[in-house]
């Protein structure tokens, strides 16, 4: 799963709107849909406070499975 659609997806399962999502982290909406249209990449620092404002790790916010070796 890409990134964005990785946030996106964490954004609609906590129900947010892009919008409320913006108010209650204080990340810019047009940060927020440049993420998800993948235009970019958030950094680390963003990544950390979605992930706090989710209760989830970062590889749970990213998408990111980790494989048993």
């Amino acid at each position: 799963m890409k990134i964005s659609e990785a946030l996106k997806q964490q954004r609609i399962l906590s129900g947010h709107t892009q919008s409320s999502l913006s108010n209650a982290t204080d990340i810019s909406q047009q940060m927020i849909s440049h993420w998800e249209a993948d235009k970019g990449m958030p950094s680390i620092e963003f990544c950390i406070r979605l992930a706090d404002f989710y209760g989830i790790s970062i590889d749970e916010l990213i998408g990111r499975e980790i494989k048993n070796s």
